[in-house]
């Protein structure tokens, strides 16, 4: 028979095959990090289209946001039904601006490839706020949730970085600083390569333009997409902005002039048109 110490001896054998295997699940290759209301839906319909690719049947899994707690085997179970070869990722906005993101997945998985999309800062703060009125989210009215929004987020940022807690006005009453792309932006910068992320317009994806999805494709290594693909706009509003005063987004425009200046400059992109 064998003694207790060579049983255990066993016991550990066994377990660090077992963690082994389970460590050999595959993590996701990229990540779709944002931003709200800037056309992550049609990314992921798009995507969705294409043979090389699988994503989760849940577009936004959240786990390195609001489910962190869970760990990385909840997180790497979603990508299991995936076929050997296929190129993995998920798609989730909150990603780009919640603060303790970008160590997160840094720490997960430092050579993951990012994409992200920047939309018209205005046209994203109105878009979310419209956004969240519909779904019931905001009972204030536009002038007056732009005023409460910082009182809204004092403290949140504390709360957030402890795994497993949220906070809804960081999530959903962020208007302003949701489009605050600059400081968003350095905090994935600041951790990772240039090469890792890939960063586009929204309104040319909305405009089927097929150099943007060339370059999505380049940056994946996965074939070109069909000059025939199906691009659909994911949650479009009602138009709602159309009707916000001229007064109100002059404002808007004024306070999130740095960010406008830092894109135009660091990423070269501008919405002038």
């Amino acid at each position: 028979m064998k003694s207790n110490s060579a049983k255990l001896l066993d016991f550990n054998k066994q377990l660090k095959a077992f963690w082994g295997i389970r460590s050999q699940r595959p993590k996701p290759h990229f990540l779709g990090i944002g931003t709200q209301k800037g056309g992550t839906t049609t990314l992921y319909q798009i995507l969705k289209q294409h043979p090389d690719i699988f994503l989760p049947d849940n577009k936004e899994i959240h786990y390195f946001t609001k489910f962190y707690n869970y760990g990385d085997e909840w997180y790497i179970n979603h990508f299991k039904e995936a076929s050997a070869g296929k190129i993995r990722g998920e798609i989730t906005p909150y990603y780009i601006y919640h603060e303790a993101v970008p160590k997160r997945i840094y720490k997960f998985k430092k050579n993951i490839k990012l994409i992200l999309l920047l939309r018209n800062p205005v046209e994203r703060a109105l878009s979310q706020y419209f956004h969240s009125v519909r779904l019931g989210l905001e009972n204030l009215t536009l002038e007056e949730a732009l005023k409460a929004e910082k009182d809204r987020l004092e403290n949140s940022q504390t709360l957030i970085h402890i795994p497993g807690q949220t906070n809804k006005s960081h999530q959903e009453h962020s208007y302003i600083s949701r489009s605050r792309y600059e400081i968003q932006i350095q905090r994935y910068t600041n951790l990772f390569k240039a090469k890792n992320l890939l960063i586009l317009k929204s309104e040319d994806i909305f405009k089927n333009n097929i150099s943007s999805l060339n370059l999505l494709s380049t940056f994946l290594g996965i074939k070109p997409f069909s000059e025939n693909i199906n691009i659909p706009i994911g949650n479009p509003g009602a138009g709602e902005s159309t009707n916000v005063s001229l007064d109100i987004k002059h404002k808007i425009i004024n306070e999130l002039s740095s960010t406008y200046k830092w894109v135009k400059e660091e990423i070269g992109i501008t919405w002038d048109d």
